[in-house]
């Protein structure tokens, strides 16, 4: 197979997009950062080392004897938070204990991190410790890219979108009759994400965020520029944190690789694996250019979901779980809610002699060995979206691996996320895609190997059966091109999701996240009766060309690809439901001398196309204006009132504003 995308993490990380000669990989570099750990203290000693750090010192002790006496033990030059501190979220970072957390920097060359992290696991003052483990993307082999003379041929159109290469698209409308030849059928109708029905509730909304951790995303592709999120609270410098979140420069998300604000997509070894994903969830969709995507919206403006880069990977430089961890509270605190994690450990149960020792077997291993990229992702699972918008919490979704191994690999395989197992163009399972325990539910993810006997003059290996999406321009000259993997069927289920968040906000319904993951598996279309005797493929077949026939059991697939093939169609009807309940206009918290502003129409069903009345019962504790379609509420003086707001159609919530006197600008204390 064509493309490999896997990440070493000490020993070796799963696979995302299918391997080419699936042999294990050395790593290059140490398993973990030397001359830093991770360390969890007690709430008395993270007081002391804020309080020091609020003074302006550079913090090289804690306050406290024993830590203090390791400190100067081990040579430590710095302690400092692994979050920086956001004023807007400083207050659930301190519920969710994400606040205890500091990366101890010292002297390497006097004692290992391995060894300083048994010694600081000893302390009474230390809750957790890990080393900052070194993450590391390898792959062979890059996207198959789609020439423009190709480009050329292709441009035909379906009625769905005005996007010319839909028509290419089985894995968002299959007819059916894109794999027949020689009177042997390898497709079959329905058997994509159900796009065609979906789009006639809902083609995505702007106000939607989906987070994408991967290598950066090319944020001036043509058909991706106008739904990439935009942090309309920074300015375009990199060296300045205007919105005082502190990340500087973070216009279009943020570079945790090199801690900068400048997304970089063009590295010499990047595959554009980034932009492939983002365009499968949302490329800008009726725009008479190039692919359609998921949620991309229908050309107008507003429609759309947004994705927030959040850059993990560049070329081949290592990355850790410091940025991963960054990254994914990044992502909950600046308003995603949508986890698009196309990365995972290898499975479990893949073959030790092609991929090594699995480094998770269960996940009280996982949640043992990885602590702080548990709680990182509990953080986003519970603290992204709003208890007032149409999600509360967020989705995490993670591929299921391509070891072609009968478990999915974590953290996925966690039963509080999701974890995607990758499909053909006629349901049946991709021939390297991880299932069994652990796996959600499946979605269209391209099967080269499947599809050796469907090549032409036009073709290569490299692109039948696969998934066509968005690429930088230095890995495609058109802009576009094939990958496959799990890493391509997690993003189908992610759009999915953003889509489903979409329809909830359109009509202004509010779910827990835990019920919107609930209705998408119990939405999934039923693929056993798919999973029945055997299925020919050609192993490395873009490789090595048709020479090495294999058969894959079907039968041992029954009951183990999830719930089923994700349906788009069906997760918007259940939203449109009883599920859920109605969206309310939230209560308002307002610093005394301070200003918050509310878009009412995002909680009135037409919302847009109203006008409203508020009125507050005590006028001397706050007051509020309509300014341009928003409502600025301004704190008077310190107390609680009893507001109410009316929407022109007669609709009409009650709510209260409190004013505190020692609060930010945002209310929070």
């Amino acid at each position: 197979m064509k493309s490999k995308f896997l990440y070493i993490v000490m020993l070796l990380l799963a696979v995302s997009c299918s391997s080419e000669f699936n042999q294990p990989l050395e790593p290059t570099e140490a398993p973990y950062v030397e001359g830093e750990i991770l360390v969890k203290f007690s709430t008395d000693v993270a007081a002391m080392i804020d309080q020091a750090t609020a003074e302006g010192t550079r913090v090289t002790r804690s306050g406290d004897a024993d830590v203090d006496g390791l400190l100067a033990a081990i040579g430590a030059c710095s302690v400092e938070r692994v979050f920086p501190v956001d004023s807007a979220t400083e207050a659930q970072t301190v519920e969710s204990g994400l606040n205890l957390w500091y990366i101890v920097r010292f002297d390497s060359s006097k004692s290992s991190a391995e060894e300083v992290a048994r010694r600081f696991a000893a302390l009474g003052k230390v809750q957790i410790v890990d080393v900052n483990r070194t993450i590391k993307r390898a792959y062979t082999g890059k996207a198959t890219p789609l020439s423009k003379s190709r480009l050329e041929q292709m441009h035909t159109t379906r009625a769905a979108m005005s996007d010319p290469l839909l028509s290419e698209q089985w894995n968002l409308i299959n007819s059916g009759d894109h794999f027949t030849k020689d009177g042997v059928v390898k497709s079959v109708k329905d058997a994509d994400v159900q796009c065609q029905g979906a789009w006639e509730r809902s083609t995505g909304d702007n106000s939607v965020i989906v987070a994408v951790l991967d290598e950066g995303v090319f944020v001036e592709h043509p058909d991706l520029a106008a739904n990439i999120w935009v942090n309309e609270d920074e300015i375009d410098d990199m060296d300045t944190d205007a919105d005082d979140n502190g990340y500087k420069g973070d216009i279009y998300g943020y570079n945790f690789v090199h801690n900068s604000g400048k997304i970089v997509s063009n590295a010499a070894l990047d595959s554009g694996h980034g932009t492939h994903v983002a365009g499968i969830i949302a490329a800008v969709n009726n725009n008479g250019e190039g692919i359609s995507s998921i949620a991309g919206g229908n050309g107008s403006a507003g429609s759309g979901v947004k994705i927030m880069v959040c850059q993990i990977f560049s070329g081949n430089t290592a990355t850790s779980i410091l940025s991963t961890v960054r990254a994914i509270k990044y992502a909950a605190d600046n308003g995603a809610v949508v986890l698009q994690c196309s990365w995972g450990y290898i499975s479990p149960r893949s073959n030790v002699y092609d991929w090594g020792e699995s480094y998770f077997n269960t996940k009280e291993e996982w949640i043992a060995g990885s602590p702080l990229e548990r709680e990182a992702i509990e953080y986003f699972t519970h603290y992204a979206g709003s208890p007032n918008g149409a999600i509360e919490g967020g989705i995490a979704v993670f591929a299921g691996g391509n070891e072609s191994a009968p478990a999915a690999g974590f953290p996925g395989a966690a039963d509080e996320y999701v974890s995607v197992a990758a499909t053909a163009a006629d349901f049946t399972p991709a021939v390297y895609t991880n299932y069994g325990p652990g796996t959600t539910i499946s979605a269209p993810g391209g099967d080269q190997d499947y599809y050796f006997d469907y090549v032409d003059e036009n073709h290569n290996y490299g692109e039948v059966g696969c998934i066509l999406s968005t690429l930088p321009y230095h890995v495609a000259e058109s802009g576009y091109g094939f990958m496959e993997g799990t890493s391509m069927a997690c993003p189908h289920v992610s759009g999915v999701v953003a889509l489903g968040i979409s329809y909830a906000t359109e009509l202004r319904r509010h779910f827990k996240a835990a019920e919107l993951q609930q209705l998408l598996v119990e939405t999934a279309v039923p693929i056993d009766s798919y999973m029945t005797g055997k299925k020919e493929y050609c192993r490395y077949v873009a490789d090595i060309g048709p020479i090495q026939p294999m058969l894959l059991n079907l039968n041992d697939f029954r009951g183990q690809m999830g719930a089923g093939q994700i349906n788009a169609a069906a997760f918007l009807a259940a939203i449109a439901g009883d599920a859920g309940a109605e969206m309310v206009f939230p209560n308002i918290y307002v610093a005394k001398g301070g200003k918050t502003a509310v878009v009412p129409s995002r909680y009135f069903v037409d919302g847009q196309s109203l006008t409203y009345t508020v009125t507050i019962e005590d006028s001397s504790v706050a007051s509020c204006e309509n300014e341009g379609g928003k409502l600025i509420f301004s704190g008077l003086e310190s107390g609680s009132t009893k507001a109410a707001i009316k929407a022109s159609n007669g609709k009409s919530f009650e709510f209260s504003i409190t004013v505190r006197r020692d609060a930010n600008s945002n209310g929070w204390l």
